[in-house]
């Protein structure tokens, strides 16, 4: 019988001590760090909040400590707007590749137990590729059923004038709103299982056989549907324990912000400071470095907090890995090779045949 989600708990454990303290290596550690971010094993994302661009007015005596903006020309602020969901759709476009090339890396690294970001990267390419496409086809299949979901009940209401007359149809609103509540946690909760589902156990059939997601899945779903009790005790055993990491290092990163937030907002009082008897007001090149700056630091936080994430980084690609390893035999020689063939023994005397030969 494989093992069970349970059992493969001490493992994963077990992969994780020697991997990291066994011996520990400093540029491992960051390594992985790297690879973790990138991969998006963290499981937490960022928002980038860029202020506006702001034209400086002529004759203005407002200076760089000023937070009374001039006024935004329409034109100028759609076209930045433009710009900005341009630029964030091919930033999300080439995350998503560089992620999808990496989550077969951090595979790699934690089942050779070495991180190598520049080989992994040229090696892997066939495989990203493949990975990534799904995602992008997965992302857009979201998003189509999340707006069919809400396009509908909200074309239903609106053809029956409950928007336009709300006070006369707030039992219908108010019980349609729960209805439709709980049919997108419905929708997420599945698109987050296919996604653990794809990442766990699809990816490393994709980087052990040269197949695609789809005919991973092809042949992962049999594997489901013939236990699906095991299955579901390792997505609620991976809740349970992603929940108890987001505890951890959530106070990790509370500690690191307290310990960052005093030399951060000192450094940015006295450029401020600077600014302003200098002479500088807000105009696009202090905003663009106001903004940059501000990246720059967000990067580095987000590092940092990756490099403290380590454990987690390694623990659930192992935990995952020693769970469908005992349900996937290219897996699991991999992580068990046999033992070479003993060789013949040879003992250099003369051989006797097998049965005297006649005389004569």
């Amino acid at each position: 019988m494989p093992i069970s989600a349970v059992d493969t708990i001490s493992l994963a454990f077990q992969h994780t001590k020697r991997q990291l303290l066994q011996p520990f290596r400093f540029s491992q550690w960051t390594r992985l760090a790297l690879v973790g971010l990138l991969a998006g094993e963290m499981g937490s994302s960022g928002s980038f909040n860029f202020p506006s661009s702001i034209p400086h007015q002529p004759g203005s005596s407002r200076h760089f400590m000023d937070i009374d903006f001039p006024k935004i020309d329409p034109a100028a602020l759609g076209a930045l707007i433009a710009t900005l969901v341009v630029a964030g759709l091919l930033f999300v476009i080439v995350m998503t590749y560089v992620s999808s090339v990496m989550r077969f890396i951090l595979f790699d690294s934690v089942v050779a137990k070495e991180c190598h970001i520049r080989r992994g990267w040229n090696r892997r390419q066939r495989p990203g590729w493949r990975y990534f496409l799904w995602q992008l086809s997965f992302m857009l299949a979201t998003f189509g059923a999340v707006a069919v979901l809400l396009g509908i009940p909200a074309g239903l209401a609106f053809g029956m004038g409950w928007f336009t007359q709300p006070r006369e149809h707030v039992l219908a609103l108010v019980l349609g709103g729960i209805l439709l509540f709980f049919v997108m946690m419905f929708v997420f909760l599945v698109v987050g299982v296919v996604h653990v589902l794809t990442k766990d156990f699809v990816v490393p059939q994709m980087a052990l056989e040269d197949i695609g997601a789809v005919e991973g899945w092809r042949r992962l779903w049999p594997k489901i549907q013939a236990e699906r009790g095991g299955y579901a005790v390792y997505v609620g055993m991976k809740i349970v324990l992603a929940i108890g990491a987001g505890i951890v290092i959530g106070v990790a990163s509370v500690i690191l912000i307290l310990i960052l937030a005093i030399p951060t907002v000192g450094l940015a009082i006295i450029a401020a400071l600077t600014g302003k008897t200098a002479g500088l007001t807000w105009n696009v090149f202090t905003i663009t470095v106001a903004v940059v700056v501000a990246c720059i630091l967000l990067a580095i936080f987000m590092y940092l907090i990756s490099l403290i994430s380590v454990p987690a980084i390694v623990f659930f690609p192992a935990y995952a890995i020693y769970f469908f390893a005992a349900r996937y035999r290219p897996l699991s020689l991999v992580l068990y090779p046999p033992p070479p063939p003993a060789p013949a023994l040879d003992s250099g005397g003369p051989t006797m045949p097998l049965s005297p030969q006649p005389i004569g």
